[in-house]
């Protein structure tokens, strides 16, 4: 029978946060593929954990998978890890997985700490739905037309952001969403100087740019998603004046003359019109 992979989630920071299944999992697996294998082996030494390792990054993971795969294939079970937090989820692992199912080999998850997920969680944005776009592109033109596309979108943001590119993102955050738009910085997440700041965009910016301090570590921004303006209220003058010029024109002509009587906008009067002579 062939072996298993199993996709382990790792700690972001706190070393406390991984679980008692990902610890067992690890120590029992014959081999555990990771993204950066000194990164991973001061993680295994911390946990007493001698399990080998091979490097699986994003540089080799399409071109080597299959020497995972032999490895499953002959009966196996390796573990799939990236630096910190859930491989996969802007971290590499997903042609290993993709491989790996194609080829029939069982694929296990292993839940436990996502960047993004503890960000949303306690950002106090709206968390029934959401959009992740991880990595934006790393170029300011390239930037900026992912976020025109990304402006009027209804559900609450996260992504990823470098700490050395923080204040250029957050400045064309502002651009395209405005000054007033509620972000969260969420960075070092279950570190020592874990830090969530909630502001409008505008304000956000000129923080950091004020303090070098919020422009080190690892960096989780969430924005509010769009919301359409307060539809405009029709008053009861701009009705009354609206009424009386119902009875002596046509229903568009009267809409157009309250609007320039009243300064209510014409679209508006004219729905109230139609309205009213339904």
């Amino acid at each position: 029978m062939p072996g298993t992979l199993y996709v382990v989630a790792t700690p972001i920071g706190n070393l406390d946060d991984i679980t008692a299944r990902a610890l067992r999992v690890l120590r029992d697996v014959a081999l555990i593929a990771a993204e950066d294998t000194r990164h991973s082996a001061r993680l295994l030494q911390h946990f007493g954990i001698a399990t080998p390792l091979a490097a699986c990054h994003e540089h080799n993971e399409r071109d080597h998978g299959g020497r995972f795969l032999a490895r499953l294939q002959a009966g196996e079970d390796v573990a799939l890890i990236s630096d910190a937090g859930t491989p996969l989820i802007s971290d590499p692992g997903f042609h290993l997985v993709r491989q790996a199912r194609a080829a029939g080999i069982r694929v296990v998850p292993v839940p436990g700490p996502c960047a993004l997920i503890a960000a949303l969680s306690a950002a106090g944005l709206p968390s029934d739905r959401f959009v992740f776009e991880g990595f934006l592109p790393a170029k300011a033109a390239g930037r900026l037309a992912r976020l025109e596309q990304l402006k009027e979108e209804p559900r609450t943001l996260i992504f990823y952001e470098a700490p050395h590119r923080l204040l250029e993102c957050l400045g064309d955050l502002e651009r395209t969403m405005g000054v007033d738009r509620l972000a969260v910085l969420a960075r070092e997440l279950t570190k020592t100087f874990e830090t969530f700041r909630s502001l409008p965009l505008g304000e956000l910016r000129a923080w950091v740019a004020e303090d070098s301090n919020q422009q080190r570590g690892e960096c989780v921004l969430l924005v509010a998603g769009w919301q359409p303006p307060p539809e405009e209220a029709v008053s009861a003058a701009a009705l009354r004046v609206l009424d009386l010029l119902l009875k002596e024109v046509p229903l568009k002509r009267a809409a157009a003359l309250a609007a320039e009587i009243t300064g209510v906008r014409k679209n508006l009067l004219y729905q109230a019109a139609l309205e009213r002579q339904g």
